[in-house]
């Protein structure tokens, strides 16, 4: 599935699309604004770099990051696009697919009121099965592969970002021969680092939601030829880049300086830990959420020091939060999926 811009443009006189379209931009945009900050949270905490240039670094890298990784390999958009089954209705299918666009909004702004960094990705994952769940066949419509290995890759890089803090930790900490300063300098690239393989991981799963609403809305659903378009990975990028623009201190100030004590050296640690279990995990194919990552990692390299615990109360705040999301999404795309249909 592909689509020129051109070709886009002369689609837009259809009033669902259009919904499905601004729809997704709104979910994009709430991405930058609760989970993008996450790649460059420990770089801004540490005052490695001001919040609006780490901004313009994560839009360069966000966008750097989908269009190399979908080059090689395109495969975390295609888990969106073939997810789950809305039907052969064009219209049932578009209304579905618009109400677990709403459910991910709604649950994602909720969390953001809290300040509680959530999973734009695993939102995605679950308004969209609850949507599909509403439509005839229910469950049956979801495929089950892909859920499996969204689960596999929440748990192996929550673990793996968290040892992996740990053992970054610890030389951080305790290296004598380099000042502070050479690790505000090193977190430029481990900021860069962290918004490039969030660009490769959350950047596909909305360019996947995105293309598989002009699927539905052209009536097919072909992954033969399955290819993002740069427009395409652009306007993600700059969507993302305005939402982190918008709200994304909050999140910062929640994960970077409420939940752990960070410094120059830990803080670098953190984005190091980060972006080798998404480069691991991006490695294997598995469709993982940047913000779970970042935020083990950070934990990890928290706990490895001693004397300066994580406030484990408001890691388990945000831990809950992310047992929540799959119920709590998929519910609301369910029931806002049945109200939207009844209107038919």
């Amino acid at each position: 599935m592909t689509v020129s811009f051109g070709s886009f443009l002369s689609q837009l006189s259809d009033p669902a699309l259009q919904c499905v379209v601004f729809l997704t931009l709104c979910v994009i945009l709430v991405n930058g604004w609760t989970d993008a900050p996450n790649a460059i949270a420990t770089a801004v905490s540490t005052r490695a770099l001001p919040f609006h240039t780490a901004v313009r670094l994560a839009a360069v890298c966000n966008l750097l990051g989908v269009t190399v990784m979908t080059a090689f390999n395109a495969s975390v958009a295609e888990s969106i696009y073939t997810i789950a089954d809305f039907g052969g209705d064009v219209r049932g299918a578009l209304c579905a697919l618009c109400a677990a666009l709403c459910a991910i909004v709604l649950w994602s702004a909720a969390a953001w009121v809290f300040g509680i960094p959530t999973s734009e990705s695993h939102a995605l994952v679950a308004g969209i099965t609850g949507a599909a769940a509403a439509r005839p066949g229910g469950l049956s419509n979801v495929q089950g592969d892909t859920w499996f290995r969204v689960v596999l890759g929440l748990v192996v890089s929550v673990i793996l970002g968290f040892l992996l803090g740990r053992l970054c930790g610890f030389p951080a900490v305790r290296d004598s021969r380099r000042s502070p300063a050479f690790y505000r300098g090193a977190q430029t690239g481990g900021a860069a680092a962290m918004a490039f393989f969030h660009g490769a991981q959350d950047g596909q799963k909305f360019m996947g939601v995105f293309l598989l609403g002009v699927a539905l809305a052209q009536g097919r659903r072909d992954t033969e030829t399955f290819l993002v378009p740069m427009w395409l990975m652009v306007l993600c990028a700059l969507t993302m880049a305005l939402g982190t623009s918008l709200g994304g201190k909050r999140i910062i100030d929640t994960v970077g300086h409420e939940m752990v004590c960070l410094d120059a050296r830990r803080g670098f640690a953190a984005d190091c830990a980060g972006a080798l279990c998404l480069l691991l995990c991006t490695l294997c194919g598995l469709p993982v959420s940047t913000t779970h990552t970042k935020t083990a990692a950070m934990l990890g390299v928290g706990s490895s020091v001693p004397g300066h615990p994580p406030d484990w109360k408001i890691a388990r705040s945000i831990v809950l939060t992310w047992l929540l999301t799959f119920p709590g999404c998929g519910v609301i795309g369910y029931f806002m999926a049945r109200i939207f249909l009844s209107f038919l």
